[in-house]
């Protein structure tokens, strides 16, 4: 026989004790019992921190009758798992009706006869251990899923940058910057971190420019620059119209991150709140970082100076109120800064 320890609970709910002795005389050679004379007992059992694997509920009790008490467990996200099996004298097809419509999954009417107790209970309680494997497999198989889907928009973002003669290091910090930002305003945990995962695919339009536009060492001309403009507008074709909040954030961000608050920006002239939030805050974390950072055609900004800059581009490149927020948080920027420095001059392709 397995130790008490490893042998899965039952708790029995009856508030006469003739009823529980029976049950309990039944069962307790192959499961630990638990006992309660009324609903209250039950839902505190079922409830802490050692829930029972299987509740044999009696219906009809002074007080909170096994109704109310199903109801209650099956309404709350911790004990709504628990296989409930109805034991009671109430036999009709209205109260075995009522009874599954309230989450139980079985009725054995008294006097109980013993075989039917131990097949029951043995039926439901293999049922409900093959539910939870195929719940964890099922869980396991989603997060491969999500991780392989953040993988490869994460590897989206960095082909962009690969093409752009970036490290990669850019798209890295320019999301945690923009992350940081819409946590400091107050959005909710999961809009910022598809945030984080949607900023770095701002620039993914740029595999869309001829090379000698975007790896030119000078000053572009007119036309290069209408061309090198374009790139807002393929990142968002390339994205596409999907179904995933993650890719419509993306190209929300990929058309609007170079957009300006007094309406200059490209590619649609958006002015003030006009401009998706998203691409309000990506254009900041954008710029700072494009400032502070060495590039082909020009020497890395001091903190000081980007700094200075976006404080006096509020309310004409960039949007006030997020200016101000971004200014604030400074330490915390920096600090992702030094985590995520260059440290090489170009990703390797082995790397991509």
């Amino acid at each position: 026989m397995d130790d008490i320890e490893s042998k899965q609970t039952i708790l029995i709910v009856d508030d006469t004790p003739q009823n529980i002795d029976i049950l309990n005389n039944v069962l307790n050679m192959d499961y630990k019992i638990r006992v309660a004379i009324n609903g209250e007992k039950a839902l505190a059992i079922s409830r802490s921190d050692n829930p029972p694997d299987l509740i044999l509920l009696d219906v009809m009790m002074p007080g909170m009758d096994g109704y109310q008490v199903c109801e209650q467990l099956k309404s709350d996200y911790t004990t709504r798992q628990i296989p409930i099996i109805f034991v009671t004298a109430k036999g009709e097809v209205k109260d075995e009706t009522r009874g599954f419509e309230l989450g139980a999954i079985d009725y054995i009417t008294k006097p109980v006869s013993p075989p039917i107790v131990q097949a029951r209970v043995r039926t439901h309680l293999a049922l409900c251990d093959q539910n939870k494997m195929l719940s964890d497999k099922v869980r396991q198989r989603t997060k491969e899923l999500d991780d392989t889907r953040m993988e490869i928009i994460r590897r989206l973002g960095l082909a962009a940058e690969f093409k752009d003669n970036e490290t990669g290091m850019h798209v890295i910090r320019m999301s945690y910057y923009s992350k940081l930002i819409g946590s400091a305003i107050g959005m909710e945990k999961e809009a910022c971190e598809n945030l984080f995962n949607a900023s770095p695919m701002h620039d993914l339009g740029k595999i869309g420019i001829p090379d000698h536009i975007l790896l030119k060492p000078g000053k572009l001309d007119g036309d290069e620059w209408t061309l090198m403009k374009k790139h807002a507008e393929y990142g968002s074709r390339i994205i596409g119209e999907q179904d995933s909040e993650i890719l419509q954030m993306a190209g929300t961000i990929a058309i609007t991150h170079h957009e300006k608050w007094d309406g200059s920006g490209y590619p649609n002239g958006l002015k003030g709140e006009e401009i998706p939030l998203v691409g309000r805050i990506c254009a900041i974390a954008d710029v700072f970082d494009a400032l502070t950072t060495e590039r082909p055609y020009k020497k890395a900004w001091s903190v000081e100076d980007a700094v200075e800059l976006i404080s006096n581009e509020k309310g004409k490149h960039f949007d006030p109120e997020l200016s101000d927020t971004f200014l604030s948080i400074i330490p915390d920027v920096l600090e992702i800064k030094k985590q995520y420095a260059e440290t090489q001059s170009r990703l390797e392709p082995s790397d991509a």
